[in-house]
């Protein structure tokens, strides 16, 4: 997407996006570049792509150039150069690029939330909010939060600055996040009390043992909630039920073991799954073809189930 002067909104940013752009493009190379920047990774690609596993972080994404679209859960989200993208929780989703040529590669960057950071903005300016349990979202970017972004991305052609301006440019992305639409979203992550943390609990246990069987009730009670209300606010956040959300992380590890060769059946138990076959039908529900197939797909993508931010 290109803005043009009959978005008067958008008035003058193009020409800011170009210069991230190519600033961007100078440092980067590939679809998952390193990058100086602590908490930013960037994400480049010259086509559109097929659908691609990833798991989202608590982060800010914004698109330079091209387009994405993400599903997560039972959402899909499609988010451009006129949008930014919030993760306030970690969100297994499965993303695919929709924009993108040799001439115009799709561009984006990312910035990892750091809790602490985040904590300490929100002690020097405290907000009232009303309290929500949104994971994510996204929303039309501004001039005022992409030139924060620029201030940051600059650093890069100034490498020795890094390590004493990088906390404060961070910080900058951070404050006007909080004065955006989502800023109470944000909030949430900062707060160890919200319900969102306490959600956010549930969630690390999950992750960290994907493999197992989920009892609802110790999760609502990680979680210092009630069995109904931690449904209901689990689905808020992720917009998936707990089981699901458990089910897309065995998926994904999956994947990517069968992207090193794996035998789909030792894969399927590996990950959890008592039954091969229900492994087979979900995994190719999610990914677009059975495991094995999908798995020959991956080697000849060099083997990496990776996507872009």
């Amino acid at each position: 997407m290109r803005f043009d002067g009959r978005c008067a909104i958008f008035a003058g940013m193009q020409d800011l996006l170009d210069r991230m752009t190519r600033r961007v493009l100078r440092h980067i190379d590939g679809a998952t570049p390193g990058t100086p920047l602590p908490h930013v990774g960037f994400g480049m690609t010259h086509r559109p792509g097929t659908a691609m596993s990833t798991l989202y972080e608590p982060m800010v994404c914004i698109v330079l150039q091209g387009a994405k679209e993400v599903l997560i859960g039972d959402r899909v989200l499609r988010y451009d150069a006129a949008t930014f993208f919030v993760a306030s929780v970690e969100l297994p989703a499965t993303g695919r690029v929709i924009e993108a040529s040799a001439a115009r590669p799709y561009v984006a960057a990312g910035l990892t939330i750091d809790r602490d950071a985040l904590a300490a903005l929100m002690a020097e300016r405290p907000a009232a909010v009303p309290e929500t349990t949104v994971g994510f979202g996204t929303a039309p970017i501004t001039r005022e939060l992409l030139e924060a972004w620029d201030h940051l991305v600059a650093l890069l052609d100034a490498p020795d600055d890094i390590p004493f301006l990088a906390a404060a440019r961070e910080r900058e992305v951070l404050y006007r996040v909080l004065q955006s639409g989502h800023g109470a979203m944000l909030r949430q992550i900062g707060r160890q009390d919200s319900r969102l943390s306490r959600v956010r609990r549930a969630i690390d246990w999950i992750r960290r043992h994907y493999d197992q069987t989920l009892r609802i009730e110790a999760l609502a009670e990680i979680a210092g909630m009630s069995v109904p209300s931690f449904h209901r606010h689990f689905k808020t956040a992720t917009a998936m039920s707990p089981l699901q959300y458990q089910k897309v992380l065995r998926l994904q590890a999956a994947r990517r073991l069968m992207a090193t060769n794996a035998e789909a059946a030792r894969t399927a138990y590996a990950v959890g799954y008592e039954s091969a076959s229900q492994f087979s039908r979900e995994y190719a529900r999610l990914f677009g073809a059975p495991p094995s197939r999908d798995a020959e797909r991956l080697r000849a993508k060099d083997g990496t189930p990776s996507t872009p931010l």
